[in-house]
């Protein structure tokens, strides 16, 4: 491995936050809101084989609804607002809290993916 090959090991959390290249930290991770590069315009590195499916999708649908669930509970049982107050204050926070949840656990659950040097399954027939 050359001197220019190496690359420190970057921290899954703030490469996701960033959204930057889980390899180098420098490189962008998305062309989109949601879709990978095919590559690092930094190091190089092939992002075509990073697939978080549906996890990014889970995390956030658990996470964003246990906290406004969780608070629609709390606001009620402890203020007893009006309905159109719940409709005011959950609905939109329904809507904005996973969009802003979703990018940065795809780019987390990817980061991890390439920590772990995990690839898209396939079958090993030596047995």
């Amino acid at each position: 491995m050359a001197a220019q090959d190496f690359y420190p090991a970057q921290s899954p959390l703030t490469t996701a936050l960033k959204a930057r290249c889980p390899r180098c930290g420098q490189g962008a991770l998305f062309s989109g809101y949601l879709n990978f590069q095919p590559t690092c315009d930094t190091c190089g590195q092939d992002f075509s084989q990073i697939d978080a499916g549906d996890g990014p999708a889970v995390f956030v649908i658990l996470l964003a609804g246990l906290a406004i669930v969780g608070g629609a509970l709390y606001a009620e049982v402890h203020y007893q607002p009006p309905y159109w107050v719940h409709a005011v204050l959950w609905l939109p926070l329904g809507l904005i809290l996973p969009l802003i949840m979703l990018r940065p656990m795809k780019a987390w659950l990817a980061a991890k993916q390439f920590q772990k040097n995990a690839a898209l399954g396939q079958l090993d027939h030596t047995f």
